[in-house]
């Protein structure tokens, strides 16, 4: 027998398989894995929901276990065990763990290929016969590499999952272009046994794209999961797209006080390199390392172009160098002398990394004096190395102090480390700190190619010397705006705060040196100030990412500290780095970010029993008694409901009282679909958007299909920023932290200017600022037929706090004044005398709404509303509201769930 984490394995081969085949049947068992990612201008969004379910008959431990990327930071946690729901709180990190954790997080990368992960771990005991649910939400900015954005997410249930779905939304105001689904990647080629060896997506992967909108869903079956490996997904589910890029000074984007600048030009003559590979050759380095290595530097030494210079130089006990103090020009002769000089390379020895740094810096610190051209050429070193140092200076510091000092800002320095006993913490520091980048690549079949990746981003330098300047007295807390040099197929981001927010322009200059030529680019950005701009061209409405603070601040939240963690890092100076500690540990808790100098912690939240739901006569009134987020006295809740309202299919009804009408009206919409329901976002700062779901038309129907809301997304800009969106299943509630809730518990959310109340399996009451009030319906089916879906409905309670000017669907009815006309009909008109059955009376005229001037005809009927047990008389707009509405069907439709309107590309929509 043999114990492994507490529990006994017997390893006889008859008991060993019945031991094995019992504790995967008795383990809790995931019933869903879902992920879903919002992807605006490169800033990615992402939520994911696992729900393991205990269908033992004794409490068991059920552990959810995520791949992140490491330059991800987790904004949220959530998990719901039973009847118990804990939260996260991102809280500052207790002092004495922050030295650890400097050294942890950047001492050993955990990363299978060539972008680093970090594992997220969380467990808790399932009690029997319950599940438990996991929510995790990270955000990260996408880096640009070899002229692609990557978005990579890991599945790796390693068990088949009845519910496994991906989605992926992605808004670029620029437009989409060269969008691909990779197949399911793994470094070591697991979870593919059964699948075939192309370059299509995984099956069930569908792409749906307009100009600047793309959506990619994946929601393979267990069969398919079964095709692709027997014992469930593990690999990386991966999108790749580019943006359009017309502007030479770049794409920036201001909203509500802040800007994002993304810098990538093209189609400029290449920069010629002076580069120095710097390889380890000792006994470590002996089998695949080193032969994968020679093999890549054979291609790469074939890339070379004719203007550029190189050097080797090869390191272990000894240095050895291929050309004593010089670099010589590229040509077949060079390439193939150097080519030999690589193949006849053995592995001997131990590890000087800092002779060999210094070697390597002082030979091109020398080239780059003699032959004065630092401005015409880029400079750097590649150095690659598959351990520690052994041999001459090995103190980690001071090999970084040595060859700080040895290159002196003249060049960049790139390190790459192979294998699994690199010192990951010396090389991160030594690229850092002498403006390069590390990337660590494992030992397996694919290294060489990790290699000839990682050479391929640097291998075209377009300028050095780069420098984004705006008027100093426009903006403020800018993020890094020099760089050495910019790299073809890669991209410049700066971000910053506006002084002054109502300003109409931002001045943009761009400097940077080609060659021989000095370029300087010059622009006025134009800022709507009504939503976020773009350089040339109109905006795109994007107004919220789903959380308290727009994307385009959190972007410079995001890279604003990812810029104060390199500076604490790197610094050596014990008041400095306290100070930096001490501005991101303040930013992070800001935008709740967990990071070396912030932790997650669980917090257990007050849930309700679930409370009986009272239906008044009409207006109805749905009442409930719900505990506060602070414990304390019971607060009673009565909302009024008025008439107004968009439910079903979806049925519209709005209740004139001073008119004493009651008018209604059909909206035939498109699966998929967002409508604007309300829309006075310049005003009292709301927005209420709807979308829609499709499902078949019942037989012998006169409809095609049905529609229905999937979801409600309710947004209020004033005097905070809020949002909430509610699905059949959950609601989601951000006012400063974000919070997700399910359905089928009561609970009560309240702020200064926001209360929510949840009355489980019924409706989610929505107050802001005391003045405006939504009730939403969820409607949940039994047994339901192939025509019936779970779906919501939205009711106005109280609309005082709307404005005037108030638009949408229902929005441009609150303030309007309607008059009902009825002619009197010709004995002989061919409906005269006809019976109304809905009324009871026989037709005698013809009857018209007058509305803004319009007259609309109409004609009487019922209508079911309040979950369909009351009925309401009301006057019957045909033709999807044909002149009853401003415009027709297509001004009302969002471009996604929080577009406020106020773009004039919201006729854009996936």
């Amino acid at each position: 027998n043999l114990m492994i984490n507490g529990k006994f394995i017997v390893l006889s081969m008859t008991n060993g398989r019945l031991a094995a085949f019992f504790q995967q049947e008795t383990r809790p068992r995931m019933s869903e894995f879902s992920v879903r990612a919002t992807i605006l201008s490169r800033y990615a969004f992402t939520t994911v929901s696992c729900t393991l379910v205990n269908s033992g008959s004794e409490a068991r431990e059920g552990i959810f276990e995520m791949q992140i990327p490491v330059t991800a930071f987790i904004s949220n946690f959530t998990m719901f065990i039973g009847d118990r729901v804990y939260h996260g709180e991102v809280t500052g990190r207790q002092r004495k763990h922050e030295d650890t954790d400097r050294k942890n997080r950047y001492s050993r990368p955990t990363d299978e290929g060539e972008n680093g992960v970090e594992i997220f771990r969380a467990s808790g005991v399932i009690p029997r016969k319950t599940e438990a649910s996991f929510l995790l939400h990270y955000e990260e900015l996408l880096q640009r590499r070899l002229g692609k954005y990557q978005y990579t997410v890991s599945i790796r249930p390693q068990q088949l999952v009845g519910k496994l779905r991906v989605e992926v939304n992605v808004l670029e105001s620029s437009g989409i272009n060269s969008l691909e689904v990779l197949p399911l990647q793994n470094s070591r080629n697991r979870g593919r046994e059964n699948g075939e060896d192309d370059a299509s997506p995984p099956p069930s992967t569908v792409v749906g794209q307009t100009k600047t909108l793309a959506k990619v869903t994946f929601n393979p079956t267990v069969v398919q999961q079964a095709k692709i490996a027997r014992n469930g997904l593990l690999g990386d589910f991966i999108i790749r797209y580019d943006v359009n890029r017309d502007l030479s000074v770049g794409d920036v984007q201001v909203f509500n006080g802040y800007f994002v600048h993304y810098f990538a030009p093209k189609d400029l003559p290449p920069l010629p390199k002076n580069v120095v590979f710097v390889l380890d050759s000792s006994a470590s380095m002996v089998g695949m390392k080193l032969r994968q290595t020679k093999d890549a530097l054979f291609t790469i030494l074939q890339d070379l172009r004719p203007e550029d210079h190189f050097n080797i130089i090869g390191f272990s006990n000894k240095i050895k160098v291929w050309q004593q103090d010089r670099l010589v020009p590229v040509t077949p002769n060079n390439v193939r002398d150097a080519k030999i000089y690589i193949h006849n390379m053995s592995p001997t020895g131990g590890t000087n990394i800092n002779g060999a740094l210094q070697i390597s810096s002082k030979m091109l610190s020398d080239y780059i004096a003699q032959n004065d051209i630092e401005a015409q050429s880029v400079s750097l070193i590649i150095f690659l190395t598959d351990g520690r140092p052994t041999v001459g200076e090995v103190r980690p510091a001071q090999i970084v102090n040595n060859t700080r000092a040895a290159i002196g800002s003249r060049f960049c320095l790139f390190t790459i480390g192979i294998g699994s006993d690199v010192d990951y913490k010396l090389l991160e520091r030594l690229a850092l700190e002498n403006c390069g980048m590390m990337r660590h690549i494992q030992e397996d079949q694919d290294a060489g190619a990790q290699l000839k990746g990682f050479y391929d981003e640097i291998r075209t330098p377009l300028l050095s010397n780069i420098r984004v300047d705006y008027p100093t007295d426009t903006v403020a807390q800018v993020t890094q705006n020099l760089f050495p040099n910019y790299f073809n197929g890669s991209e410049i981001v700066i971000a910053g705060k506006l002084f002054n927010k109502t300003a109409n322009s931002l001045h943009v200059e761009v400097t940077a040196s080609n060659n021989d030529k000095y370029i300087l680019l010059k622009t006025d950005v134009a800022i709507d100030l009504s939503g976020q701009t773009r350089a040339g061209s109109t905006s795109n409405g994007m107004e919220n990412s789903g959380h308290d603070q727009n994307y385009v601040e959190r972007t410079w939240s995001y890279l604003t500290i990812k810029e104060l963690l390199t500076s604490w890092l790197t610094s050596d100076n014990k008041e400095e780095r306290a100070n930096l500690k001490e501005r991101a540990r303040k930013l992070a808790l800001t935008y709740n970010f967990v990071t070396p100098f912030t932790s997650l912690k669980m917090k257990e939240l007050p849930v309700l029993a679930d409370l009986p739901k009272e239906i008044s006569s009409s207006p109805p009134t749905f009442s409930s008694q719900c505990l506060g987020s602070v414990p304390g006295k019971p607060e009673e809740l009565s909302i009024k409901v008025t008439k107004t309202s968009a439910d079903g299919d979806p049925h519209f009804v709005v209740d004139f009282p001073l008119n004493k009408l009651t008018v209604c009206f059909n909206i035939d919409g498109e699966p998929g679909d967002i409508l604007r329901l309300v829309s006075d976002h310049k005003n009292s700062g709301v927005t209420v958007n709807g979308q829609l779901i499709g499902a078949p038309a019942p037989r012998n129907g006169h409809k095609k299909q049905r529609t229905y809301f999937r979801s409600i997304t309710i947004l209020s800009d004033k005097p905070e920023r809020a949002y909430l969106e509610v699905t059949p299943t959950k609601i989601i509630v951000d006012n400063g932290k974000r919070l997700v809730l399910p359905c089928h518990r009561s609970a009560l959310i309240a702020s200064k200017d926001l209360k929510v109340s949840i009355v489980a399996h019924s409706n989610v009451t929505v107050s802001i600022g005391g003045t405006i009030s939504f009730v939403v319906l969820i409607h949940h089916y039994k047994n339901p037929a192939p025509y019936q879906k779970d779906h919501l409905g939205f009711y106005i309670s109280n609309s005082k706090g709307l404005s005037t000017s108030s638009h949408g669907l229902i929005g441009q009815f609150l303030y309007q004044d309607v008059k009902l006309i009825q002619e009197a009909l010709e004995p002989s008109h061919p409906i005269a005398g006809s019976w109304n059955q809905t009324k009871g009376v026989f037709v005698s005229s013809r009857n018209f709404l007058k509305l803004k001037g319009r007259m609309v005809p109409v004609m009487w009927k019922q209508r079911k509303v309040y979950n369909g047990e009351q009925e309401v008389d009301c006057w019957f707009a045909k033709n999807n509201a044909e002149k009853l509405i401003d415009g027709g069907y297509k001004n009302y439709l969002a471009s996604h769930p929080f577009d406020t309107g106020t773009s004039s590309l919201m006729e854009n929509r996936l």
